[in-house]
């Protein structure tokens, strides 16, 4: 187990080539969630988001600022949950694309990150496009 920089404890267990970020039982709903990645993969905090069948994650970093996206932990979410929002200044963040939809930094992408579900538990496959049904 390892304590990500928040204090909340996340079990990150190797599978083979994969790292095991979450339970997927623990992302309900259109809810959200933060991880801390492995050293390999760089050690920075990510989340993950779900949409259905389809979970997103990225990296917790705006792009404008540098600074973690989520006001609490584990609250990436605007008020009725239809977009990514970057705490430190408000800029709304399309929940598929990771793109800026508003905010000082307009078209530009969050960091995805390349998961998959598989037995039940959100797992890290490398950095890249991001795990999920998009159409």
């Amino acid at each position: 187990m390892s304590v990500n920089g928040r204090g909340r404890e996340q079990g990150l267990r190797a599978e083979s080539e994969k790292t095991v970020l979450l339970e997927s039982m623990e992302l309900a709903e259109g809810g959200s969630r933060g991880f801390r990645l492995p050293a390999e993969a760089g050690g920075a905090e990510g989340f993950a988001v779900r949409r259905g069948a389809a979970i997103f994650a990225y990296v917790n970093r705006c792009p404008h600022t540098g600074a973690p996206l989520d006001w609490s932990p584990d609250q990436f979410l605007n008020a009725d949950g239809s977009y990514i929002i970057c705490a430190m200044h408000g800029a709304l963040f399309e929940i598929e694309s990771g793109r800026c939809i508003h905010g000082p930094c307009v078209n530009q992408l969050l960091e995805p990150l390349s998961v998959e579900v598989e037995e039940g538990r959100l797992l890290l496959r490398s950095r890249g496009v991001s795990f999920g049904e998009r159409d």
